[in-house]
């Protein structure tokens, strides 16, 4: 598996705008994040470029307009992340995550039901429910 960038939490705010709105201007970007971030233009714009440097995204000049595409895909990039979580506080063992967000009321019955539907359909499946 490649080595993903490490990507803060306000690129990743970039990041969510590109993937959902990719080839997406510079303008775009900038004009999304101003009505939910109080962020500047500039500071989106510094993102931006942080992005580029890490090789989150690339870019095309189209005439006076930069375009940026994703590199780094968001299935991928969230899943990353997730193994991270996983093994930085509960030791790579999810029974013992989802154990401590039930066990503190984190989970909602709705949310309890649908995991239930999930490992479900995963034994009907033929999958292997422990990974």
């Amino acid at each position: 598996m490649k080595s993903l960038p490490q990507i803060s939490e306000a690129e990743f705010e970039v990041m969510k705008i590109v993937w959902q709105y990719s080839p997406i201007s510079t303008n775009e970007i900038t004009d999304r994040l101003v009505k939910t971030t109080a962020w500047s233009p500039k500071t989106i714009q510094t993102l931006i470029k942080r992005l580029v440097n890490k090789g989150a995204l690339s870019y095309e000049k189209q005439s006076r307009v930069f375009v940026y595409t994703p590199l780094v895909g968001r299935d991928e990039y969230i899943g990353q992340e997730s193994r991270s979580f996983l093994n930085r506080f509960y030791g790579g063992n999810i029974t013992d995550m989802l154990s401590a967000y039930i066990d503190n009321d984190k989970l909602s019955e709705s949310e309890i039901r649908t995991l239930r539907s999930l490992l479900s359909k995963d034994r009907k499946k033929g999958g292997n429910p422990h990974g």
